[in-house]
């Protein structure tokens, strides 16, 4: 185990010195060249060139990773000189093989220069053997192919090796791009969803306190202009005032409950929305608060989503909390509930004095009007429509279609 952990820091070390690796490497096969050329090639002019171009096939191998191209064209120019010059094959010239397979593997190094690579695999063994055939001797035709082939085939597999290398990078850059990319993807998604619900439980506590503080404002009201002369009436208005707020204090507790991660309501169960089979108890709260509402129910009663029931109730629920707050003094209201066969009508009317119009356009200018703004998106969001505004004659009018689809 030591054993491997040291192995793994020199591979580290190695990796963040890849230049000073080339170094050692370029050292290595100069004195090799060197070598090579004291004892191999021929004497006066021929063997100074062979000195220069060890030295710079050398530099080549120093150089191949951090300028490849330029590399390249250096040892382009070195080979097209040892032919000029006669100097055969010589040690220094593994640099060949090493900065062909340099420039198919490298990613950034444009593919004009790895196509001129793989061009001088193929073509510079058999240069070379046609340049310096006489130097063999009484070699046969087939002979010289033979061998043309057997130094032109490393050439080849170092361009090859390092083409599948550049192949395999790339593929791994791309899959870890991708990768990034949905972890992006979810992060933007996770904060829709925050928001979205954060949106969601926005109108929630609208729609609670808005009807609920518009209820016991009614009765507070009511109490204070009859705590002398009907002390039984005070009573009563009070009661509601203590229902109503407990109510909304658990529609409260409940929804900031979601916002609490890992915390439950107490019970250990969260209390179920409100729907359709609430619209009852929501109408006697409503003319318990002094608002007479006339309930009507169209059509068969059957199981609804539980989506389609929230809104329904929702936009009731509001549509009456504007009546209380714009209808004026002796107002009453209609309550009209239809089944079709493929849609839940809604349409909520008050024969008051009905709201202001921007109050119910573009949120009005004061910043109020909200209510009917969260009823068309929680509309729109089951995919219905909505229609509100002053009815004809007097009052206000709010109607909805709400699609139904198949409950599970």
């Amino acid at each position: 185990m030591p054993t491997l952990g040291y192995v793994q820091r020199l591979y580290d070390f190695l990796r963040r010195h890849p230049t000073g690796v080339d170094t050692f490497w370029a050292v290595l096969l100069l004195g090799f060249g060197s070598l090579w050329v004291a004892v191999d090639a021929q004497g006066g002019i021929t063997r100074i060139f062979a000195a220069i171009f060890t030295v710079g096939l050398c530099l080549v191998v120093a150089l191949r990773r951090k300028i490849p191209v330029p590399m390249l064209l250096l040892t382009a120019a070195i080979g097209v000189g040892q032919l000029i010059c006669g100097i055969p094959t010589m040690a220094a010239d593994f640099a060949m093989f090493v900065i062909t397979y340099t420039v198919a593997s490298a990613p950034a190094v444009p593919r004009w220069a790895s196509r001129c690579a793989l061009a001088g695999a193929l073509f510079g063994p058999a240069l070379s053997a046609l340049r310096f055939s006489d130097a063999f001797g009484s070699r046969t035709i087939s002979q010289n192919v033979f061998f043309t082939v057997l130094l032109t085939v490393p050439f080849v597999l170092a361009w090859v090796l390092g083409d599948s290398m550049r192949t395999r990078r790339a593929y791994w850059a791309q899959l870890e791009e991708r990768a990034a990319r949905l972890e992006k993807e979810r992060e933007t998604q996770s904060r829709i969803a925050v928001a979205a619900e954060r949106a969601r439980i926005a109108r929630e506590l609208h729609d609670v306190v808005a009807h609920n503080v518009s209820v016991m404002v009614v009765q507070a009201d009511g109490a204070a202009y009859v705590l002398d002369a009907a002390p039984e009436q005070t009573r009563q208005a009070l009661e509601t005032i203590s229902g109503t707020g407990r109510q909304a204090l658990a529609e409260m507790r409940r929804l900031l409950g979601v916002l609490r991660t890992g915390e439950q309501p107490e019970g250990g169960e969260y209390v179920p929305q409100p729907g359709v089979d609430q619209l009852g108890d929501l109408m006697e709260q409503v003319r318990g608060a002094g608002l007479p509402v006339d309930f009507q129910v169209e059509g068969e009663p059957r199981e609804l989503p539980s989506s389609v029931e929230l809104t329904a109730y929702r936009i009731v629920q509001e549509a009456l909390t504007n009546t209380r707050k714009h209808g004026g003094p002796a107002v009453g209201a209609t309550v009209r509930l239809s089944y079709k066969d493929d849609d839940l009508d809604l349409l909520i009317e008050d024969d008051g004095r009905g709201a202001q119009r921007e109050l119910y356009e573009e949120g009005g200018a004061d910043g109020l009007g909200h209510g009917l703004i969260g009823m068309r998106e929680r509309v729109g969001m089951v995919g219905g429509t909505l229609a509100a505004g002053p009815r004809p004659g007097g009052g206000f009018r709010v109607s909805a279609v709400l699609p139904l689809t198949p409950a599970r």
